[in-house]
């Protein structure tokens, strides 16, 4: 059974909620991530002159936001681009894939109610936040 994209950001938000887990960026790549988005934007809007400010304003944007402070992982899944969701969702679908379910209320139960599993998805959550986006993982108590 396939479950789409938005669905599995929200069973990672609930189980990154339920473990309290918080992310702080601590290096550039996320910063650069913006930029280049901004970038993006501007071309798509307004040729050199919008790629020069959309990377400007994606630049300071990403300086702001990767200062080290901690935010909770399901906010920062949410802002996570589409493209780099795709890709969450495709590492965590490898280990679900396989098992037993029929609907997302069913894989849902069973997440979250099999800590081997559980383990599982979040050893994956933490390893993609910290190589795509440089994030150091917390978890709270």
């Amino acid at each position: 059974m396939l479950i789409n994209v938005k669905d599995m950001m929200e069973l990672l938000c609930l189980v990154s909620e339920v473990r309290k887990m918080k992310a702080a960026i601590k290096h550039s790549g996320y910063g650069a991530f913006l930029a280049g988005t901004g970038a993006l934007l501007g071309a798509l809007t307004g040729g050199l002159v919008g790629i020069a400010l959309g990377g400007a304003l994606g630049g300071a944007l990403g300086a702001g936001m990767s200062t080290g402070k901690f935010k909770p992982v399901s906010q920062i899944i949410m802002e996570l681009s589409l493209e780099l969701q795709q890709q969450l969702y495709n590492e965590v679908h490898a280990i679900i894939r396989d098992l037993d379910w029929t609907d997302m209320a069913a894989i849902t139960a069973l997440v979250m109610t099999n800590g081997s599993i559980q383990d599982q998805v979040l050893g994956v959550l933490g390893k993609f936040l910290t190589n795509t986006i440089g994030a150091e993982i917390q978890y709270g108590k």
